[in-house]
């Protein structure tokens, strides 16, 4: 059976849905530019394939090179601020979902941090599950 996530931004100018057969992985990320970026220690992303994200709406995009020399761009609501979605130009078959941007989130497993060599010592990175130095490798 298959059940579909929903989400968006905080005014509701954007939304996306996807099948939840489709995650590939939930995890923290530590590095500076999430952290930046989220005025925190962490930023949480849900890893959907492009292909089985449905969206509604546009948003604004900002784009680095990060830390390895990928290029970043995260999506933010040009209305409301709140960032959504992220994606790698180096990975474009892969989304990363923010995942305080979904509507429901009892069912997300967090598996793993990535940049736990970036964590503040007051948001460390959780020992719980597979703690990646920097980048886990993507296919």
């Amino acid at each position: 059976m298959s059940e579909k996530e929903r989400g968006g931004c905080l005014c509701g100018g954007f939304s996306y849905q996807f099948d939840r057969s489709h995650v590939v992985s939930a995890m923290h990320c530590h590095c500076k530019d999430c952290q930046k970026t989220t005025g925190s220690g962490k930023a949480t992303i849900v890893l959907v394939p492009t292909a089985a994200l449905e969206t509604e709406g546009e948003l604004k995009t900002y784009t680095v090179t990060g830390s390895e020399g990928a290029h970043v761009s995260r999506g933010f609501c040009p209305n409301c601020g709140s960032q959504v979605l992220s994606h790698v130009e180096e990975l474009p078959t892969m989304r990363m979902v923010k995942a305080g941007s979904l509507d429901d989130t009892s069912w997300l497993k967090v598996e793993s941090s990535c940049w736990g060599s970036a964590a503040s010592p007051w948001s460390p990175a959780d020992t719980s599950g597979h703690v990646f130095e920097c980048n886990p490798e993507l296919q």
